[in-house]
């Protein structure tokens, strides 16, 4: 889902003596013209039309000459004075006649292109024409259901998710509903902040999107919403490059005001490249842009929605400069069964050019709303609004705010509240394997929680314990004293064959402390203890479930464990400046856990069965001892930027890669421990996007050992590998590498992991991959230690395969050789690459801050 934006738009500083000046569009047909801009002249003050060709805005009484435009009709224009009561105009406006002018045919080409070349030569100075500008913005996002499916992906959608969209028994209606009323603030190159003034969402006390859009064909490469839709972004029209990309063809002219403007149809060079189709027209001799209607289809490699329709109007608001007035945006999705639109509208108003900015005006807060931009009244709304709702959309606010604040004004009640618990849906024993048993206890002072995770997600088989069967219940409440969220989540792990039951247990304090128009602080404290079985390398680079299916079928029993009685607390704590740090201690008693069985499937593939050890580093099962250490983990991001809510702040991420540093001692004799080492790490890491280059990632960095004077295996230095088909992490492992082969604790190592993603470069030439929208993808992996023990791997692939599916091919190279090439399967594209799957299979894992 996306959102159009923010921004301010006051007509009116709010006096009681302000009018209206209304009414409707139509063409010279008798057909209502939608979305049509209507501004009082030389100013950038007004409205668009709405779906219904309605228009509406509020002006001082006084004489104005009102001017109504409309991509592909003549503009019109009509003098009214407005009194002491609102005015109504009817517009009536002609389809434009385009003249076709004597112009210089050169070397028998279109005449466009030498319009094109003069746009394209001015683009730069109009993308910096001006160097800082105020503006007001209002904006209305409709999105709508035409079709919504039972099942998607064979997922169930219940009834109670379609009546809480609003839908009807059809299953179609308005799903979300929402106004913004901001003020924006820009400074060349880079400087952005916008205040929201006031946000509505039907059915939501909410705030809305907040994703900033300007929308500018002067950029050589242009985003249009999230980088999701393409990361590659699109090229302009009037792009440095657009010679090569776009074919014109000359449709006519038209004047406005006395200027000649020249209209050009726009079409690809090539499909499934990143470009527009439409119509722009450029002003002639000055040749900027005067207006433009685009489209974006999956022939221009557009992700998640199948069309994209763009038009703005631009208007002077100063000496010589334009700026865009009104902008429409229309989309269609047409996937899975579910038929959706979205209508986004913004009308752009009260411009100041190169306004003196007030010190501090730009922070690393971008978007900030009001306190109260929330609590606005209807009949606030009903005069600030430039674009009249629709009926449909009047009903979606007057049934949705109404069913929502009855909802909000009983929440906390005690009839609710036990109608709540009352209503609960019955437990089912069966669900105890399947979805899990999951409860809630409603109550006045903050609701209880508890659980069952699914048996079924905890089972798992290895040769140590054969079948292991887990229990993982959970308890979670606020404790409002603390205001902080506590989980009790205990975990029971049973093997059939060693008959070795494991019980811990993790209490967790997760503290969110937002201050508003302050810092942002997240801290998270974990205390554990029991005895459990865990992975030598503590990064867990083995999937339960891929160990589960070697091992079980082909006995490639690749997970080695220990068993180990522990105890161990870690406190994490997030600053809003992008720096985070975590403090741990634990103490383990390693024991040896050899194997138990040797069942597997296929008993011809029994040779490969291993002991349960790191035997490329061991010769024997290490003995009994133990190990008591601290560590201390820091990272930093620099330069974060921020959504500032009213009572929270909302990270958006930062331009500048993490710098991540890792400290861990082993301390001897405390508690008996055997230890005694100090190991580092240090590393870069960030994904860099060069819009039609592609996205790169990637993480380098060294470490090693200050002091090794008592190391035991689980305290190496591990690099993860990967001996299975389904791929291991990326930019964090190692596809073909062997998981402890390679272990260290030599005093220095450096490592590094680069991929680029080509996102459509490259295969949008190959017809088979661009119709599939198939995506190329490359780098390596490679650290070195000594002479003796350095790696590297490279690869390439294909990526978006299904929306959902990478699949790399591999070689390897071992010491300077040639070793292992293989395939590797794993989840990239469009829809894989936002997938995330726990890959330790339990639940203390995925304890983040």
């Amino acid at each position: 889902m996306f959102k159009g934006f923010f921004c301010f738009f006051l007509l009116i500083s709010g006096s009681a003596s302000a009018q209206k000046i209304y009414g409707t569009v139509f063409t010279d047909k008798g057909d209502l013209l939608p979305y049509s801009s209507v501004t009082i002249k030389g100013t950038s003050i007004g409205a668009s039309a709405n779906n219904m060709a309605k228009f509406s805005f509020s002006v001082s009484p006084g004489t104005y000459t009102v001017v109504c435009q409309h991509i592909g009709y003549t503009k019109q224009e009509k003098v009214v004075t407005v009194k002491k009561e609102d005015e109504e105009l009817t517009f009536v406006i002609a389809e434009q006649l385009l003249e076709m002018t004597e112009v210089v045919v050169q070397r028998g080409e279109d005449p466009a292109y030498e319009i094109i070349r003069q746009a394209i030569k001015k683009r730069p100075y109009y993308d910096e024409q001006v160097k800082s500008f105020a503006c007001g913005l209002y904006t209305k996002d409709l999105m709508k259901l035409r079709k919504l499916p039972k099942k998607i992906l064979g997922r169930k959608i219940a009834e109670e998710d379609v009546k809480d969209m609003g839908l009807d028994s059809s299953r179609k209606g308005i799903f979300y509903l929402s106004e913004s009323v901001a003020k924006v603030y820009i400074q060349q190159p880079d400087k952005f902040k916008m205040e929201v003034l006031s946000s509505r969402v039907s059915g939501s006390d909410g705030f809305g999107f907040t994703f900033p859009t300007f929308i500018s064909m002067y950029k050589n490469n242009v985003s249009v919403f999230l980088d999701r839709l393409n990361p590659r972004g699109f090229v302009s029209p009037i792009a440095d490059a657009a010679l090569s990309m776009y074919r014109y063809k000359y449709l006519g002219s038209f004047y406005e005001d006395g200027k000649e403007i020249n209209s050009i149809q726009v079409i690809p060079r090539r499909s499934y490249e990143p470009v527009f189709t439409g119509t722009i027209n450029i002003t002639d001799g000055d040749w900027r842009i005067h207006s433009f209607d685009l489209v974006l289809t999956k022939t221009a490699q557009l992700e998640i929605v199948d069309t994209l329709h763009i038009s703005q109007i631009h208007v002077p608001v100063g000496d010589e400069v334009w700026r865009v007035k009104n902008q429409h945006i229309y989309f269609n999705f047409k996937q899975f069964g579910v038929d959706a639109i979205g209508n986004f509208v913004s009308v752009y108003s009260n411009y100041k050019i190169n306004p003196v900015f007030a010190r501090g005006r730009f922070d690393n807060v971008i978007v900030k709303y009001d306190t109260a931009a929330n609590k606005k009244s209807v009949a606030y709304w009903d005069t600030i609004r430039p674009v009249p709702l629709e009926v449909e959309e009047r009903r979606d606010y007057l049934v949705k705010d109404s069913l929502f604040q009855i909802s909000k004004d009983s929440a906390l009640s005690r009839s609710s509240v036990d109608s709540m618990n009352k209503n609960r849906p019955k437990l089912k024993a069966y669900d105890v394997f399947w979805k899990g048993l999951h409860r809630t206890k409603y109550r006045v002072d903050g609701n209880r929680s508890w659980g069952i995770e699914p048996l079924l997600q905890g089972l798992e088989y290895n040769l140590a314990e054969g079948l292991v069967i887990q229990l993982m219940p959970y308890y979670r409440t606020y404790l409002k004293k603390l205001k902080t969220n506590f989980s009790f989540e205990p975990t029971a792990r049973y093997g059939l064959s060693n008959t070795h039951l494991n019980l811990w247990a993790d209490f967790i304090f997760r503290t969110r402390d937002f201050e508003t128009d302050s810092k942002i602080r997240r801290q998270l404290l974990v205390i554990s203890g029991g005895k459990r079985v865990s992975q030598f390398n503590n990064a867990n680079p083995i999937k339960p479930l891929n160990n589960t299916i070697n091992t079980f079928f082909f006995g490639d029993n690749y997970m080695k464990t220990y068993e180990n009685y522990f105890g161990s607390v870690s406190f994490s704590k997030r600053y809003e400046n992008g720096f985070r740090f975590s403090l741990g201690a634990e103490f383990e008693d390693r024991i040896p856990l050899d194997n138990t069985t040797d069942f597997i499937v296929f008993k011809r593939d029994s040779v490969n069965i291993t002991p349960n050890y790191p035997d490329e580093l061991l010769n024997q099962q290490f003995t009994q001892h133990q190990a008591f250490q601290v560590s201390i983990d820091i990272s930093f991001k620099p330069g974060q930027k921020y959504i500032q809510y009213p009572n929270r702040k909302l990270s958006l991420g930062s331009n500048y890669p993490t710098f991540s540093l890792n400290y861990t001692k082993g301390i001897e004799h405390i508690f008996g421990s055997d230890v005694n080492f100090d190991k580092w790490r240090f590393s870069i890491s960030d994904d860099k996007n060069f819009k039609l280059a592609g996205l790169l990632k990637y993480k380098i960095g060294l470490g090693g050992f200050i002091n090794n004077s008592r190391v035991y295996v689980q305290d190496y230095h591990h690099f993860n590998g990967n001996r299975t088909l389904g791929a291991s992490t990326y930019v964090n492992s190692y596809q073909l590498a062997r998981y402890y082969e390679n272990s260290t604790a030599n005093n220095l190592h450096v490592f590094g992991h680069i991929e680029h993603h080509f996102n459509g470069l490259l295969t949008n030439k190959i017809p088979l991959f661009k119709r599939l929208n198939w995506n190329l993808v490359a780098g390596t992996n490679a650290f070195y230690v000594n002479p003796n023990n350095n790696y590297v791997e490279v690869f390439a692939g294909l990526e978006n395969v299904l929306k959902l599916l990478r699949i790399d091919f591999v070689q390897a190279f071992f010491n300077g050789r040639r070793g292992l090439s293989a395939f590797r399967l794993g989840l990239g594209g469009i829809l894989g690459g936002s997938t995330r799957i726990n890959s330790s299979g339990n639940r203390r894992s995925s304890i983040v801050l």
